[in-house]
């Protein structure tokens, strides 16, 4: 791999004397917000599977992260060497199968292993409750998805999707119920439930709901301007058409974004 010197030549010159005063006036928690934003762009890039726009992000990410060690290096908080140590000695320590005599035959024993290292490691510390782990800060699914995870390494879980499956109707039929009640934060309070469960049906069917959720996205948006530009060359006006035009346009748009190597079964238009 190649140094990091180049990117922290930028850095301390950014953050010198005769540097940006703006990156000397940042801290690590002004520069956390910088760190999200790239890391959003970064999960969007992998999303799309675009490796010029991933390289790209994956440099700005990489940027933020040694920007923020450099701070805390500068100040003489948290030494750099500190921060490389102590990821190496714990990536070692929780890897026993190929820096020792462990033996993991499947991908479970592998978690399982991941799992009791983490909570030797946690020992010390006193925790009430397998969520105590969970940031409070993650995004709704990240957070959502952990939650699940810390469960299930407790021994709380479904026995086969089709379980998760069902549960998932469950959940929609209660949120029908809210809304024929008319019942605000009852029908809130359901949507979560469904949201949630549709995040463990993710987690048991391989998948991050956040990537999934990111692709389904773009894939609406890249049909939506594909429409858009269907509706300015005919000079028409997407307010003005019936409910039926709209599926018409909306159709094309589809047959267009597959044409283009992206085929799909679904209709969001109609949700």
């Amino acid at each position: 791999m190649e140094s990091l010197a180049p990117v922290l030549e930028v850095i301390r010159t950014l953050r010198g004397k005769n540097g940006c005063e703006w990156d000397r006036r940042q801290t690590p928690e002004t520069m956390w917000k910088c760190l999200v934003e790239e890391v959003y762009e970064l999960q969007q890039a992998l999303a799309d599977q675009d490796l010029d726009n991933t390289c790209e992000e994956m440099g700005d990410v990489l940027f933020q992260i040694v920007f923020i060690m450099e701070i805390f290096h500068d100040s003489g908080r948290i030494p750099m060497s500190r921060v490389m140590a102590m990821v190496r000695e714990k990536m070692i320590r929780r890897h026993p199968h190929v820096y020792g005599d462990a033996v993991v035959n499947t991908r479970d024993e592998l978690l399982d292993q991941w799992e009791r290292i983490k909570l030797r490691e946690k020992s010390g510390s006193v925790r009430s409750s397998a969520m105590d782990e969970v940031p409070r800060g993650m995004p709704g699914l990240l957070r959502a998805m952990k939650v699940s995870k810390s469960a299930v390494n407790k021994g709380f879980e479904w026995e086969n999707i089709h379980q998760v499956l069902d549960t998932v109707k469950s959940e929609i039929a209660e949120f029908e119920s809210a809304l024929a009640q008319k019942d605000k934060d009852a029908v809130m309070l359901e949507f979560g439930d469904v949201l949630f469960s549709l995040v463990n049906v993710a987690r048991f069917a391989g998948f991050h709901p956040e990537t999934a959720l990111a692709r389904a996205t773009a894939k609406f948006e890249s049909r939506f301007r594909l429409m858009e530009a269907d509706l300015s060359e005919k000079n028409v006006i997407l307010d003005a058409l019936s409910a039926s035009e709209k599926e018409a346009f909306w159709s094309r748009a589809k047959q267009a974004h597959e044409t283009d190597g992206s085929p799909t079964r679904e209709r969001p238009f109609h949700g």
